[in-house]
């Protein structure tokens, strides 16, 4: 299942939810935010028992292993604990367009953005609000990595619109078809859907 097929549902709560970091992200040094986003997506991938660890973040085992070994050194072990043969696996059909728009809208040249890139392509298949599925503790930190790394595509999605109906959006008007029943967004029935906010709590498995 993809964006094309996708309409995102709320998570339901769960009992043992992560709280909220309380952190000023936004006031954190760009290493230090970046440390801090890649463990929690990390650790939350880890978690996923039906793929590795590669395939739940879409990186392949090099790109993975020059992450953890530049931000996260004390989470090497999930690198050992990879199989010999973990790769990414296949794309589904609109990740590689999606991986290219982020691409377009990065801040520089930095290599976090690439790996960004690939992961929020893969996370995005998820069924959750995409900080959820990032494994993120709150929508803060998912709006922080996007301001660091990807501004443009900030810029882009000017009225805040959720990024997962964002991306499914961008992706149909690229292929020259938008299937919003409404000529733009301020008239439509559907307005709350696509921008009242993503409440929920953090995901932990």
């Amino acid at each position: 299942m993809g964006l094309y097929s996708l309409i995102p549902t709320p998570a339901i709560p769960t009992p043992d939810a992560a709280p909220a970091s309380p952190a000023p992200l936004d006031g954190m040094p760009g290493p230090a935010l970046d440390a801090h986003l890649f463990r929690r997506i990390v650790t939350f991938a880890a978690d996923e028992a039906d793929r590795p660890l590669t395939a739940a973040l879409g990186l392949d085992r090099a790109a993975l292993e020059r992450l953890v070994s530049r931000h996260l050194p004390e989470m090497r072990a999930h690198l050992r604990a990879l199989p010999p043969d973990s790769s990414p696996g296949e794309d589904a059909i609109e990740e590689a367009d999606l991986r290219a728009l982020l691409l377009e809208h990065r801040a520089g040249t930095a290599e976090e953005e690439v790996w960004l890139a690939a992961i929020v392509a893969r996370r995005s298949l998820g069924t959750n609000h995409l900080w959820q599925d990032m494994g993120f503790a709150d929508r803060q930190e998912l709006s922080a990595m996007f301001r660091r790394h990807f501004p443009a595509l900030v810029a882009l999605n000017g009225g805040d619109m959720k990024w997962k109906k964002f991306f499914y959006r961008q992706l149909c008007s690229r292929e020259g078809f938008l299937l919003c029943k409404s000529p733009n967004c301020e008239s439509c029935d559907d307005y709350a859907a696509c921008f009242d906010g993503e409440p929920g709590e953090a995901l932990r498995r």
